[in-house]
């Protein structure tokens, strides 16, 4: 009987999840033909995005266009969507490092891209397209953290408002240069921004348009801390070392700890309980569980 109700509450909560992760915020009643912007996408080639996954649990996402300062081409960001699929998949991922070759960050979308689908209804569909793909990766239950080094710019800037948090480089920027291009943000960065740094702060952000350095974005709240290394591989490791300290532990449990915090933001509090209940069941008598207790380990 207890081994029924404990698998029948396991599939319930993987359900549950799944709808959350895997639901995309735009489909077909909302006008989007996703099929129809992935085809023109796929013309604008160059780049890649490529995903290393560690024994550790930790995930290296890199985008890979060093030339054009990583900035997203159609065919990249087709594949950032595949790679979050993936991600979604690994059920052994703990947490995810994201970065851009050659010292930069992102400085956001391929102009030869941009200006191919600038009529109103691609750039629609471009706009809820990368708003599902970044809305599935904020959701990913992995800990996430965007490693910036360089500039991260428009675009870039909105894909590191999609991490749980950034860690900056000495010289480093990141900057929502949307207003000089007539527009605001199409990927989700203003929702994102408010609940990272607040209204007021994202409005400045935004309207101002101005570069915010490592100190400034500490202040603001919307980075972590400031790393001491510049080059790629340095700064990486001490991603990794900052990461470890919050992935340490059995998958399982720290999968568990992001769930219930990204339904904590997204839910209305009723249903977030609900799913905080249905969580807590997936670890309750556990493995991990059940050895703490054996080891008796009291609290520091």
């Amino acid at each position: 009987m207890a081994a029924s109700l404990w698998k029948n509450l396991l599939q319930t909560t993987k359900e549950r999840v799944l709808q959350q992760r895997g639901a995309s915020l735009y489909v077909d009643a909302h006008g989007y033909e996703e099929e129809l912007i992935k085809k023109k996408l796929q013309q604008f080639a160059g780049g890649s995005i490529n995903l290393s996954k560690e024994d550790s649990g930790i995930g290296i996402l890199t985008l890979n266009n060093p030339k054009l300062m990583n900035a997203f081409t159609g065919t990249m960001m087709l594949e950032l969507q595949e790679r979050v699929t993936e991600l979604e998949n690994w059920k052994d991922g703990k947490g995810l490092i994201i970065h851009g070759a050659g010292n930069t960050f992102c400085s956001g979308s391929d102009l030869n891209a941009v200006k191919a689908i600038s009529n109103s209804q691609d750039g629609m569909n471009m706009c809820m397209f990368m708003q599902n793909t970044l809305t599935r990766l904020m959701r990913l239950p992995l800990i996430s953290v965007a490693l910036v080094q360089g500039k991260a710019v428009g675009g870039g800037a909105e894909l590191t408002t999609a991490c749980d948090f950034r860690l900056m480089t000495p010289g480093s920027e990141i900057r929502f240069v949307h207003k000089h291009m007539g527009l605001v943000p199409g990927w989700g960065g203003a929702a994102r921004l408010v609940r990272i740094v607040g209204s007021g702060a994202a409005l400045r952000l935004l309207s101002g348009a101005a570069g915010v350095d490592p100190a400034r974005a500490l202040h603001l709240g919307l980075s972590e801390e400031m790393l001491s290394s510049s080059d790629e591989t340095g700064a990486l490791e001490e991603a990794r070392a900052w990461m470890s300290q919050y992935t340490e532990g059995p998958a399982n449990v720290i999968r568990a700890v992001k769930k219930v915090v990204t339904a904590g933001r997204e839910l209305p509090v009723e249903a977030a309980l609900r799913t905080e209940k249905d969580v807590f069941g997936t670890v309750w008598g556990g493995p991990a569980n059940l050895q703490a207790l054996v080891r008796r380990q009291r609290h520091k």
